[in-house]
């Protein structure tokens, strides 16, 4: 099964943005993918200056003209996307960093809403987008059983264990990770341990340019790295298999061997 990963860079104008995205979906499509999966922040790039109320005017449901138009392509490509969009809240100057699962015959199969915002390292995320309050459950797809998570999640191993337990034999991480010392670093050993611990798929497409690094991966199972987009922009191909999965899952019984019986926090 092909599964394709689109590295690129966002402008702050999102009609351009999705001009591209659409282009990048009929490529994949041609290219045989079952499934294309674009990075955080797709939509468009938001620079430090622009206000809450700034974004808020921009971002749109998840029923609006941006994803409307991703559907259609979906539907028309015959090809599986998972993408981000700013989503309206109620609150009039926050908003959502939303991922969104569509399939072939053009429907919305999924949404998952940030929980974990980036308040950290000098960011605060926060102070436009507004958390979400769920974890969505695992979708069945044609590349197998999925669960969403973005970004600043991959540092929360608590959510990717439990998107495990309950089914997801992949996980689709959008993602724009900022650049800085060490940080490239984290981002691979992240992925790599959330395969590991999982025995799962870890399929994350990055930003790239702006204020952040790129680095859209994919790594199997078993914890190889087999796809590594590095500083390119663009798209790339990799098959995976759920054989692998079931495989790793057999020798390397992870999530069998867990003492859900007393794990518990601790208290002096």
């Amino acid at each position: 099964m092909k599964v394709a990963l689109v590295q690129f860079k966002a402008s702050t104008d999102k009609k351009k943005n999705l001009t591209k995205i659409l282009d990048y979906i009929s490529l994949a499509a041609k290219k045989g993918a079952q499934l294309v999966a674009f990075p955080e922040f797709m939509m468009f790039y938001t620079t430090s200056n622009q206000s809450p109320n700034q974004l808020s005017d921009q971002a749109e449901k998840i029923n609006g003209n941006f994803v409307s138009e991703i559907i259609q392509a979906a539907k028309k490509n015959k090809i599986e996307v998972v993408g981000t969009i700013y989503e309206k809240t109620k609150k009039k100057n926050r908003v959502y960093d939303t991922a969104f699962l569509v399939s072939k015959s053009g429907k919305i199969k999924s949404t998952y809403r940030k929980i974990h915002l980036y308040d950290a390292l000098g960011f605060k995320e926060s102070n436009k987008l507004e958390p979400g309050n769920k974890i969505s459950p695992p979708t069945r797809t044609s590349i197998g059983k999925l669960g969403m998570l973005i970004c600043y999640d991959l540092r929360f191993p608590e959510m990717s264990r439990i998107l495990a337990s309950s089914g997801s034999e992949i996980l689709v991480i959008p993602s724009a990770w900022v650049k800085g010392p060490n940080k490239e670093e984290h981002w691979l050993a992240l992925n790599k341990t959330r395969a590991i611990e999982n025995g799962c798929y870890v399929i994350a497409p990055g930003h790239l340019g702006n204020i952040y690094c790129g680095r859209s991966l994919v790594v199997d199972p078993y914890g190889k790295i087999v796809l590594d987009m590095k500083h390119k922009s663009g798209i790339s191909l990799v098959d995976i298999s759920l054989d692998l999965v079931k495989k790793t899952r057999l020798s390397l019984p992870l999530l069998r061997n867990r003492r859900t019986d007393i794990y518990s926090d601790l208290s002096l």
